[in-house]
């Protein structure tokens, strides 16, 4: 049975290799694409409150939808599982962010 992960990255592939975009999608590419797109989204909130930010929901989804299919094609290039690696930064964070220290405050890991 394929996950909805694993369809959508099959979607996004289809779509690049229709055009014969491969050649273009390699490692440092994506990585540098990943920055670019986030650029775009923080360029919604530039000079607003939180809640005018949002108030573009449409470029808001664009945005967050270019930097998560450049996120799938790098973790497919990569062989990674994104179910596996997100599963395991979490489990990462649980430890460096323990709910009796943490809850209701937002202090980094470090000074905790």
């Amino acid at each position: 049975i394929m996950s909805e992960i694993q369809e959508l990255t099959e979607l996004i592939n289809k779509f690049r290799d229709e055009r014969d975009w491969r050649q273009f999608h390699n490692e440092k590419d994506l990585a540098i694409s990943i920055s670019l797109e986030a650029s775009e989204l923080l360029e919604l909130f530039q000079w607003k409150t939180a809640e005018e930010g949002t108030e573009n929901l449409l470029a808001l989804k664009d945005e967050l939808a270019d930097i998560l299919i450049y996120s799938f094609m790098l973790a497919d290039n990569l062989n990674l599982d994104i179910e596996q690696v997100v599963k395991e930064k979490l489990i990462k964070n649980q430890q460096k962010y323990p709910i009796s220290k943490s809850k209701g405050s937002k202090t980094k890991y470090t000074e905790l």
